[in-house]
């Protein structure tokens, strides 16, 4: 069932009747409004080629742990005018039911079959090809389109600082050999994204003038929510962003809350006396009680702004001082896009916490905390800047560490970075008994030692096993 949006009737004709010479169909597919805003910027500048030389669909994902019960992308703030620039809508949760998103992909000799069935309910003829622009290519649903798909061109696109990190999956060489670029935002410039460089996937930046006018848009869109008139009466001069670090386990419910208190704390300490939170679409409402204890005693005016909008309109309308986080991207747009100043709060008790080490928070966790002033330290917030000579070797180094044999090539550059790097960086970026694991300079001869007999002791339970049949 198509998504109740704009839609152009010039493409309602069946196109098996009014069907001539092949066109081009593209397929956009989307789980967040920043990643629709990313795509429509690319799309107005000229990324996608010209407008009338393809049919282009925006599938929809949900891809929330239950979707039913979470905010849907139509019902955000410019939605529709982002939408506007398809030729038609489709809803994947729908288009699979009642399979979820994250965890459908068909299988390897249905995949023609899946293609003829989508072919049919999407209204693509089967001579005419089609191209793909996905988001993380590496898990479904992108996964289960480019192999269903599989003679397409791929596209991917990073709307946020992951594209900066690894590919934390290998890509079976069917997907890997399409895949075109790596479209992404220049929300460090000077800095390159490492995602699929292992293939030789070229980056290619969204121009930041379109995102701009694209977030300028989405903006426009949302001024008459009344939801937002209570934040402009305030007058806030800072702005906390949550990000529910709970919902993916790194954090507990009361450490998530003790850290948004340590924001609104810091921006206090700074002088500022009205402030509005920002809370993840998905964080229980019960979140911001400790959060307005912290504010009445410290006499802080505060607003929970509880509306479906982009922390980007918010910054739009309210040309707030201050924009304080952990390492959510909408740090680095407030920067980037917006020249506000920035400062982060508890970005070394979240990568102390990351589990595994190739957790793919880690290189925005390190972007941020290598960038951005640290609140609670006194640091003065600033706007991030260009990426200084520093950050690309740690960046690199921190990947090679993650994904040590995709990067194979990058181990002795990372080995002498951390011989002349290491006393002086912060232990929470190269834990010792990661590097032992790696056998990387920085791991003491005890800690090698012992990590020998852990791994003996893995052979000779899994030998046992075997022997046992258990």
């Amino acid at each position: 069932m198509p998504l109740d949006i704009p839609f152009d009737a010039s493409t309602s004709t069946p196109r098996a009747l009014a069907h001539g010479t092949p066109r081009k169909t593209q397929i956009f597919q989307v789980s967040t409004l920043y990643g629709a805003a990313t795509l429509a910027a690319a799309l107005d500048a000229g990324l996608f080629g010209p407008r009338d030389e393809a049919r282009r669909i925006l599938l929809v994902s949900n891809n929330a742990a239950v979707p039913e019960a979470a905010l849907r992308l139509d019902e955000m703030h410019g939605y529709a005018r982002l939408a506007g620039r398809f030729d038609s809508v489709v809803d994947w949760n729908e288009a699979i039911s009642p399979y979820h998103p994250s965890a459908w992909g068909p299988r390897g000799n249905d995949t023609a079959l899946w293609q003829k069935a989508f072919r049919l309910a999407w209204d693509i003829d089967a001579r005419d090809p089609v191209e793909l622009a996905v988001e993380s290519i590496q898990v479904n649903p992108a996964r289960a389109l480019a192999g269903i798909f599989s003679e397409s061109a791929v596209h991917v696109y990073a709307d946020g600082l992951m594209s900066y990190g690894p590919t934390r999956e290998k890509l079976p060489l069917t997907i890997a050999c399409r895949i075109r670029r790596l479209l992404h935002l220049d929300l460090v410039p000077g800095l390159t994204p490492m995602l699929l460089s292992e293939y030789g996937v070229g980056p290619e930046v969204v121009p930041d003038e379109a995102f701009r006018e694209v977030l300028d848009e989405i903006s426009r869109d949302a001024a008459d929510d009344p939801r937002l008139a209570p934040v402009l009466e305030e007058a806030p001069t800072a702005v906390l962003l949550g990000q529910y670090l709970a919902a993916i386990n790194i954090l507990s419910p009361e450490e998530e809350e003790d850290l948004h208190v340590r924001m609104l704390t810091g921006a206090a300490r700074a002088g500022h006396r009205s402030v509005v939170f920002k809370p993840h679409p998905t964080a229980p409402a019960g979140y911001t009680a400790a959060l307005s204890k912290a504010a009445a005693d410290a006499g802080v005016r505060l607003t929970v702004l509880d509306a479906p909008l982009l922390a980007e309109t918010l910054y739009h309308h309210c040309g707030p001082e201050l924009v304080v986080g952990c390492f959510s991207t909408a740090m680095v747009t407030a920067s980037a896009y917006y020249g506000i100043p920035v400062a982060r709060v508890g970005t070394a008790l979240v990568m102390e916490r990351l589990k595994p080490y190739p957790n793919s928070n880690r290189v925005p966790l390190a972007v941020v905390d290598h960038l951005v002033p640290d609140l609670e330290r006194g640091q003065d917030p600033a706007p991030v800047g260009a990426a200084p000579e520093s950050l690309s070797p740690l960046v690199r180094a921190i990947g090679f560490c993650m994904q040590p044999t995709t990067y194979a090539q990058l181990r002795e550059p990372t080995a002498a970075w951390l011989r002349d790097n290491l006393a002086t960086t912060p232990g929470y970026y190269f834990p010792e008994l990661r590097l032992a694991e790696l056998n990387l300079p920085g791991s003491r001869p005890q800690v090698r030692a012992k990590l020998q007999v852990r791994r003996a002791r893995r052979v000779v339970r899994r030998a046992v096993r075997r022997g046992t049949g258990k």
